[in-house]
Parts: C-alpha cells; sequence; structure tokens
C-alpha cells in the first residue's frame, strides 16, 4: 500500500508535513529547533521574542493538572539583539521556521522586525525562498497571563487586532500570522477582521483561560503568577471549535493549536479547517517523537479510511 501525502502548504509555504512546534515550547535555541523537526515536525516556531530581555514570572511557572496544563511563563527570552544573533542562520534546521514577535506598543514590534534584520526578509529571487531565514512571521495577541500583552494589554480587541494587524503587516514582507485567543465572543469575527487587516493566516488559538489551581495544603495557588493559560485536553474541545468557526468565516489559511496529541486528533483538527496542527503541551505526555508519533498515526489512519493526502482532510467536516 503506497503511502499517503501528508504535505501541505501555508502561504506558499511547504510543509512536509502539517506538524508545527508552536511558540513557548522548546523554541529557545537553533539546536533544540533541529531535534524537533529531526523528529518529525513540519515546521517549527521560535520562543516569542519582545524587544528587551524578559525574565518572566518566577518558578513555578508550570503546572501538570488531570485534564491538562497551566502556565504562566510570562514571555520570557533575551531579547531581541542576542535571538537575531541566535537565529540569523537556520539552513540547518530541515524545516520552516516560524519566527514569534510581540510587543506592548505597536513600535515594539517594528524595533524586533528591524533588530532581526535580514533574517525577516524574503529572497529577493523569483521562486526561490531563503532557506537561513525565517519562513513566516506569527503576532501573538491573544495571551492570557502576561500583563501589557495579549488579553491582559487589550490586544484581543477588534480594534486593536487591526490596528497591530496592519501596522504590522506595513513593515514586513513574510507571510503573517496572527495568533487568536479562544477568550472573545466571536472568534469567527475577529480573524476576518485580522484577514481584512492584512494578515495571511491564523493560528488558533492560545491557551484558555486563565485559570488557577489551588495547593489547599499551603492555602495559596500553586503558582508563582497565582492564575496561568490551561492547555491540553481540556482545550482541545474549544480549540477545534474556534478553528471550525474560523473557518467558516475567512479564506487564509489556519494552524490549529491546542491539545491535540494523537494522529486522530490531528485529523479532528484538519477537518475543522486547520491546514496545519500545532503540538504543544503533548511534548510532555509523549516526548519529542510526538511529531513523528502522530504523522504516523495520521497516515495509518488515512491509509485504513482512503484518503490519499491532506488536502482531502481540510475542513472536511463542513462539507
Amino acid at each position: 500500500m503506497s503511502s499517503p501525502n501528508l504535505s501541505t502548504t501555508l502561504c506558499g509555504v511547504k510543509l512536509a508535513n502539517p506538524t508545527i512546534l508552536p511558540a513557548g515550547f522548546l523554541g529557545t535555541t537553533k539546536n533544540i529547533l533541529k531535534r524537533v523537526a529531526d523528529n518529525g515536525a513540519g515546521a517549527v516556531t521560535i520562543k516569542s521574542i519582545s524587544i528587551e530581555e524578559r525574565e518572566g514570572h518566577q518558578n513555578p511557572t508550570v503546572l501538570l493538572f488531570e485534564a491538562g496544563m497551566l502556565n504562566a511563563v510570562g514571555y520570557s527570552n533575551p531579547g531581541a539583539k542576542e535571538a537575531a544573533k541566535e537565529f540569523s542562520d537556520l539552513s540547518n534546521i530541515g524545516a520552516p521556521v516560524i519566527a514569534s514577535i510581540i510587543g506592548q506598543k505597536d513600535d515594539d514590534f517594528l524595533r524586533v522586525i528591524d533588530e532581526f534584520g535580514d533574517s525577516l526578509q524574503p529572497s529577493q529571487k523569483c521562486g526561490e525562498t531563503n532557506s537561513s531565514a525565517f519562513s513566516a512571521v506569527e503576532i501573538p495577541l491573544s495571551c492570557p497571563h502576561t500583563p501589557g500583552f495579549g488579553t491582559l494589554g487589550g490586544q484581543s480587541s477588534p480594534e486593536a487586532t487591526a490596528r497591530i494587524v496592519s501596522f504590522v503587516k506595513k513593515n514586513v514582507k513574510l507571510p503573517l500570522f496572527v495568533k487568536l485567543s479562544p477568550n472573545v465572543p466571536d472568534i469567527g469575527e475577529l480573524a476576518k477582521i485580522a484577514e481584512d487587516s492584512g494578515a495571511d493566516g491564523i493560528t488558533a488559538v492560545n491557551t484558555m483561560g486563565p485559570g488557577m489551581v489551588i495547593n489547599i495544603d499551603a492555602r495559596k495557588p500553586v503558582l508563582d503568577f497565582k492564575m496561568g493559560g490551561v492547555s491540553g485536553p481540556a482545550l482541545r474541545p474549544i480549540a477545534v471549535r474556534c478553528v471550525y468557526d474560523i473557518y467558516k468565516s475567512v479564506k487564509i489559511p489556519i494552524i490549529g493549536t491546542g491539545g491535540v496529541s494523537t494522529g486522530r486528533e490531528a485529523v479532528e483538527m484538519l477537518m475543522a479547517g486547520a491546514s496545519a496542527v500545532g503540538i504543544g503541551t503533548a511534548i510532555y505526555s509523549r516526548g519529542i517523537e510526538v511529531f513523528q508519533k502522530v504523522n504516523d498515526e495520521i497516515a495509518s489512519w488515512m491509509n485504513e479510511s482512503g484518503y490519499n493526502n491532506i488536502a482531502e482532510l481540510i475542513g472536511a467536516a463542513h462539507d
């Protein structure tokens, strides 16, 4: 039996398979990105980068609970100058690399873009791509646990989304993905606003909440920041519904992220309308090999179900 074609395309960027490492998981160095790609990821995303170095929240910042994970890392990162050095040549990664950039003010995004310089510029030769540079840019406007950013910074409102997306799009030539929060009244409408403002794709979704777990013996919340974003299995049904709603509202591709840990769950996300699938929390439960495991499970299910390529699955639940 021939193997099904797992390749997919995001805004002209070809992925060997639909699995993606999302921002916030492991993407701190080139060596780790290469390790993730070697373990089967179709694309990888770096940890979100701000203009200045950030320590983030104090430990504990991550907590596993019975239905998933809470995290309140707080965007810890070395700052744009150091990150630009680390990610200056991406030619040996073996998969497309997505840059994740953050800012509190609109100009902060531009300052990060300027600091990264040529690594955020596509090849000038027609029909060629720059393998040493990033393949796309993602801006998360949706973090639920970092003051000044995302939902705590008012960036997930329709007005802020339109303003920030429009501003960033004018200053970056690579495909631009906007990462949305599930904690909005109408995520389909918000995705359409992002599309109309220049977004080339949508990443859906960021963690939900924030949520809280209390240590009843210590009589206080477990996380140092007290609350954190909810990911893992608890998020998956919400994420699937969000992707389904977005697919009905926009024509641009969607990276479906939230709680996927198996091939069947990845297929579910694709059928909801995603063109690729982010896998993050499942790294903790299935190891860094989760990407290859999920790809093998997708291929096995496709063979059993009579599908030949990923394109047949995208949006199939809408038929």
